[in-house]
């Protein structure tokens, strides 16, 4: 589903005066409270991302939300958008340090939340504030737009209800849950990504896929090994193919999936982008089931080669999006 963006004007609307004194003083008990059990109220990183059911809604989010901004992350297993989107979003929660937290809910397992939020496609992201329920953004949106979205959450949060975010104890990070240290990860990654290039430089394009796979196992935000291992593989189904056969099969067959795909990656590699783009977008349209699922997920592929502030990968977004929903 296409991402659009959801102005922040509207959260004055929620923040009637009532409801933002309420929140302050909510938020004021709970610090005060954390305060005199001692440690400040500080939490562990772990704390910053959580999963959520519709058991644990009303704790996790609703009364926590009167201490902190909760983005709520609709997702699935099968949502290859959502694959991009949570990770992005889970590194943001630990990098804005308790400024929101992110609470992840599957909607296959909490259908009831899903109808109750009115979400039409994922991944969807609202947030709840004080109690008060706003939405975000839909889709995979690009991360200066989600940032730029969360600023302003964070700034309305503060300025309306009070709320100051939770700290977050750094050294609980050197542990894990049973006292015994955690392991470090192995970033930064530069040797992995040098050695992938080299690979490429090589016609190495096994090598390239693995190298660059080995970096998104410790980091599945890595924008460069992301971008990586799409060329890579990309160069690696095209490295042995007839262009001309592969060409005249697909014109002859338009029905045949596997040839539309072909052509698709041969359209890419020779810089007809919206050509590919088009051709993906239409075998999708023709087809259901299995085909129409291997077309959709080759485009959301070849939109990671070309890199999601492209414009023509917002229009083609724009064009799957009419032919799925």
């Amino acid at each position: 589903m296409q991402p659009r963006n959801m102005s922040m004007s509207g959260v004055v609307d929620l923040a009637a005066v009532k409801a933002a004194g309420e929140a302050k003083v909510k938020a004021e008990q709970a610090r005060a409270e954390a305060s005199r059990q001692g440690g400040g109220g500080a939490v562990p990183p772990s704390a910053l991302v959580i999963d959520v059911d519709e058991a644990g809604f009303e704790n996790d989010v609703l009364q926590r939300s009167a201490e902190v901004p909760v983005v709520i992350d609709f997702w699935a297993e099968w949502c290859e958008p959502c694959k991009q989107l949570g990770p992005l979003l889970e590194r943001l929660a630990h990098e804005y340090n308790g400024r929101f937290v992110l609470a992840k809910v599957d909607v296959d397992a909490n259908q009831m939340l899903m109808q109750q939020f009115g979400i039409q496609g994922i991944p969807a992201v609202f947030a709840v504030v004080a109690g008060q329920a706003l939405p975000l953004f839909q889709g995979a949106a690009p991360e200066a737009q989600i940032r730029q979205t969360l600023d302003q959450l964070i700034q309305v949060g503060e300025e309306r209800f009070g709320l100051t975010g939770i700290v977050v104890d750094q050294d609980a990070a050197d542990e894990s849950a049973d006292g015994v240290p955690a392991e470090v990860p192995a970033g930064p990654y530069d040797a992995l990504l040098e050695s992938a290039v080299r690979a490429l430089d090589a016609d190495d394009f096994a090598g390239a896929v693995q190298a660059y796979r080995n970096v998104l196992s410790d980091d599945p935000a890595n924008t460069e090994a992301k971008l990586g291992l799409a060329q890579a593989e990309l160069l690696s189904r095209v490295k042995d193919m007839d262009a001309q056969r592969v060409r005249e099969e697909a014109a002859a067959n338009p029905a045949d999936v596997p040839a539309q795909l072909a052509a698709a990656d041969l359209d890419l590699v020779g810089g007809h982008v919206e050509d590919a783009f088009g051709r993906l977008v239409e075998t999708v349209r023709r087809n259901f089931g299995d085909d129409r699922d291997a077309a959709r997920v080759r485009l959301l592929e070849l939109f990671e080669v070309i890199g999601p502030d492209d414009p023509r990968v917002g229009a083609a977004r724009t064009a799957l999006a009419r032919v799925l929903f």
